[in-house]
């Protein structure tokens, strides 16, 4: 009979941890939504605020007399984008064009455009104390543009800071 009261007993304490409230982490672990993607044998990532859609790469129209990073444009149901290669605009080797391509079509203020990619990874959350500043590895014009690399290296591109570049922007007047 003892045996039984101990039973109850036990069943009563599990029932009521199960029904009092979880305790709030008041140290919640915050973390950045990102698409990961591949480019030139590396893991890269872009926050998925700044995504509008990730669109199989079909139907390139290269246009001409623009910077060998600017791959051509792409007609998204009745936009016209850009689309640009950014390996060749951060000087990574280049891999080619499969046709398991992506364009990540990215959005920053009123700046919209295209970012080629090797193949999109999925989406992951990646905890911000996890991002640390670039590496001394990530030389050149990368590291002006990341918003930090995870201990996987994972590079995390700050896209803002691309959109924003004058370099990116072709504004050239060619004579007929």
């Amino acid at each position: 009979m003892n045996r039984q009261a101990d039973k109850k007993e036990i069943l009563r304490a599990r029932a009521q941890a199960l029904a009092s409230e979880p305790e709030r982490r008041e140290n919640a672990e915050e973390t950045l939504q990102v698409i990961e993607f591949l480019l030139a044998h590396e893991n890269y990532a872009i926050e998925s605020g700044v995504i509008r859609e990730v669109y199989a790469l079909k139907d390139l129209t290269p246009l001409p007399c623009t910077p060998p990073f600017v791959v051509g444009m792409v007609n998204v149901r009745g936009q016209i984008l850009t689309v640009i290669d950014i390996k060749e605009f951060f000087g990574l080797p280049r891999k080619g064009l499969t046709d398991l391509n992506k364009v990540i079509i990215v959005r920053a203020g009123n700046m919209e455009l295209g970012f080629l990619a090797d193949a999109v990874l999925g989406v992951r959350s990646v905890p911000l104390a996890d991002i640390q500043p670039s590496l001394p590895t990530l030389t050149g014009v990368r590291a002006e543009y990341l918003r930090g690399v995870t201990p996987e290296r994972l590079i995390i591109l700050d896209v803002s800071a691309i959109l924003s570049d004058p370099k990116i922007i072709v504004d050239e007047d060619v004579e007929p």
